[in-house]
């Protein structure tokens, strides 16, 4: 009898680790080096040799005029998007549909969220407060954030590939329009892109970052 015993806790123990294994390759999520978003499945040899696109260090002010910058969210897994609080349209969508992710990751410190105004200049952090009470942003899991203009929109189109226009170039006084969100690892690198009005879009999202917390 104490040998079934030992059997059945080993098999249990056995059982646990197994479901904590990472995923198979056909699993893994790619790699986006370039603004066409052209995925790139590599296994973790080759992204350590390999040349990957990242996002670049910054500095901005968040709803609680915080200063956040890219310390904030190192060894983090973290949401990117970029929105503007007098927007009537998709925004409100593409911010409600992010409250989903919060809600699904909201006791894992692991898993963070940043969103980006495009019209810094009316945007600042008494506005971003509000906006941010309004969609239920838990402070310090959701960033919503303000700065110079020239810099959130060099960052936005050179690091995250942001803006629907591709291949034309822009300056800061061009206005930058996206539904995209975008997924970044805990390197910094992009590993998913996303329709945010789309909550079917919003439920891969969420099953990808299950995927990408299995990664070492």
């Amino acid at each position: 009898m104490k040998y079934c015993i030992i059997i059945l806790l080993a098999s249990t123990v056995l059982g646990c680790k197994q479901n904590k294994k990472l995923p198979e390759p056909q699993h893994r999520l790619p790699f986006y080096n370039t603004a066409d978003f052209t995925a790139e499945w590599m296994d973790s040899t080759t992204s350590a040799n390999k040349n990957i696109h990242v996002i670049p260090a910054f500095s901005f002010t968040d709803q609680n005029a915080a200063v956040i910058t890219e310390k904030n969210f190192s060894n983090k897994i973290y949401v990117a998007d970029f929105f503007f609080t007098a927007c009537p349209g998709i925004c409100k969508k593409l911010t409600s549909n992010l409250s989903l992710v919060q809600k699904e990751f909201v006791n894992d410190t692991n898993v963070l969220l940043l969103s980006h105004s495009v019209t810094p200049e009316t945007d600042e952090p008494a506005t971003l407060k509000q906006y941010a009470n309004n969609f239920g942003a838990i402070s310090n899991k959701w960033f919503l954030v303000t700065g110079d203009r020239n810099a959130i929109y060099s960052i936005a189109r050179n690091a995250y590939f942001a803006d629907e226009d591709l291949g034309q170039k822009k300056s800061d006084k061009d206005f930058l329009h996206t539904e995209n969100i975008l997924l970044i690892d805990k390197y910094k690198r992009i590993r998913g892109v996303y329709k945010g009005t789309s909550e079917l879009q919003i439920k891969n999202l969420i099953d990808d970052i299950k995927v990408l917390e299995l990664e070492k």
